[in-house]
């Protein structure tokens, strides 16, 4: 599953971006990667590891609703979500 996140364009401020993906890793595990940056810059990474699809699913939607609280909108969105 994948989630792009994009804040609004200001003219105050350059327009930020998060992506999030579910990767399940060759142990049966499931990894939540993040990365945020600037736009059209390099972002920074950050990995989560979880034992369960479930586990990762619903930490994606909270970090999903967690950035939609700081002004972010999803773009793009790819996979199964049950919210």
């Amino acid at each position: 599953m994948r989630i792009y996140m994009q804040t609004a364009m200001d003219d105050n401020a350059p327009m930020r971006f998060c992506q999030l993906i579910l990767q399940q890793d060759m142990l049966g595990g499931w990894t939540l990667i993040k990365e945020r940056g600037t736009q059209g810059a390099k972002g920074r990474l950050q990995r989560e590891h979880h034992e369960s699809y479930a586990e990762a699913e619903s930490a994606m939607i909270r970090a999903r609703d967690a950035l939609a609280n700081q002004g972010y909108r999803v773009v793009f969105m790819r996979g199964e979500a049950s919210s």
